[in-house]
């Protein structure tokens, strides 16, 4: 024989009523920003064309401070 279970135990006792479900599922779906990856997902994507990029990227420009040149110098990683 199988144990009875008693009805306040069983699954479909402890779901909540369907408005608040709904509630929640709008809830996750702010939190989510679903509106945003629907809207996404149906735009047009972004070119891929060679004219459509810079052919000329500058480089950023990098500064080593002055404790950053001590510790390299005493590590003998000499940063002239």
């Amino acid at each position: 024989m199988t144990p009875r279970i008693p009805a306040s135990h069983l699954v479909h006792d402890e779901l909540a009523p369907a408005p608040e479900m709904a509630a929640d599922c709008r809830a996750a779906g702010v939190n989510l920003r679903l509106e945003r990856v629907a809207r996404a997902a149906v735009s047009t994507p972004p070119s891929i064309a060679f004219e459509d990029f810079p052919t000329d990227v500058p480089k950023r420009e990098i500064r080593v401070s002055e404790a950053a040149a001590r510790i390299a110098n005493a590590l003998h990683l000499h940063l002239d």
